[in-house]
């Protein structure tokens, strides 16, 4: 007798409307349902030494900013005289504008020219005009409170800085900078206006902002245009940025040397090897119970 209740009632069909199926229940699942199970279809597997070589970004920019914060030390400690930082902001501008001329694709033409020179005119009068009021901006605030932020909102940059693009639209480039690396250049700013309200004279601090606000406002454009342009150039530069950052710190502390050392070998050794390994125990099932996924692109 249920055999043939069993023959009699209709075929289960999958369908997504039209209500309960007559003799079945509202969950029920034929044999085909694990068919289309799908594991680990989205991942992807990635290789040691290309991850290494892509982890050199992040070691880069933690270079730059160590050497941003042993120029500030050198500063603050008088060691470093406002004509030699003057001399180094003129450098830094001269050889971040010829690079981004000899990057470039495209020939910039003398109109454009003419308007990164008024730009960069008004940037640095700007600047100095403020300089007296970034001097006082905390003097009523206490030395110990000014460094414990200046060291959460650089640890703050780092943390949601992007290290895969630039901080400003680069030349060419299709997506304007997300929110969270918005968030990361005005850290840095902030942190660069404690430092220089810590400065003794108003010449100071316009030479101490004008070469922070260079190294995080275009120095990220800056490395990626060379990256850009070659990646050979990319890695020889970033290698020679780390050298150069580890006989600095080398010079000012050797503890310090010493963990800095272990940081940029835990994030171009450790961490992709880390990274390579966990890849062995993902596990991930697709099947016909995902949520559907919309697969064009709204761009208007």
């Amino acid at each position: 007798m249920d055999k043939n209740l069993a023959g009699d009632r209709p075929k289960w069909r999958k369908v997504a409307y039209g209500g309960m199926q007559i003799g079945y229940d509202d969950n029920y699942t034929d044999e085909s349902f694990l068919e289309e199970m799908v594991m680990n279809a989205n991942v992807v597997r990635r290789d040691l030494l290309k991850v290494m070589i892509d982890s050199v970004s992040i070691s880069q920019y933690l270079c730059i900013v160590a050497l941003v914060v042993l120029v500030w030390d050198h500063t603050l400690r008088s060691s470093l005289d406002v004509n030699s930082l003057l001399l180094l902001d003129l450098s830094l501008l001269a050889s971040g504008f010829l690079v981004l001329l000899l990057t470039e694709e495209k020939m910039l033409s003398l109109s454009l020219l003419l308007r990164y020179i008024i730009n960069i005119s008004f940037f640095t009068t700007g600047l100095y005009i403020l300089a007296p009021v970034y001097q006082t901006l905390t003097r009523s605030i206490s030395s110990d409170s000014i460094w414990a932020v200046t060291v959460s909102l650089l640890l703050l940059h780092l943390f949601l800085h992007d290290y895969s693009g630039s901080t400003i639209r680069a030349p060419g480039a299709l997506k304007n900078p997300s929110l969270m690396s918005c968030i990361s250049l005005n850290a840095s700013i902030v942190a660069s206006v404690f430092v220089a309200s810590r400065l003794p004279s108003r010449l100071h601090v316009f030479a101490v902002m004008l070469f922070s606000l260079q190294v995080f406002l275009f120095a990220p454009l800056v490395t990626y245009c060379i990256k850009k342009f070659s990646f050979g150039l990319h890695i020889f530069f970033s290698f020679a940025l780390m050298g150069l950052t580890l006989y600095s710190v080398y010079a000012l502390h050797r503890l310090f040397f010493v963990l800095f050392l272990v940081l940029v070998v835990l994030v171009n050794v450790v961490c992709p090897y880390w990274l390579i390994r966990m890849q062995e125990y993902k596990f991930e099932i697709n099947g016909p119970w995902d949520e559907a996924k919309l697969c064009f692109d709204i761009t208007d």
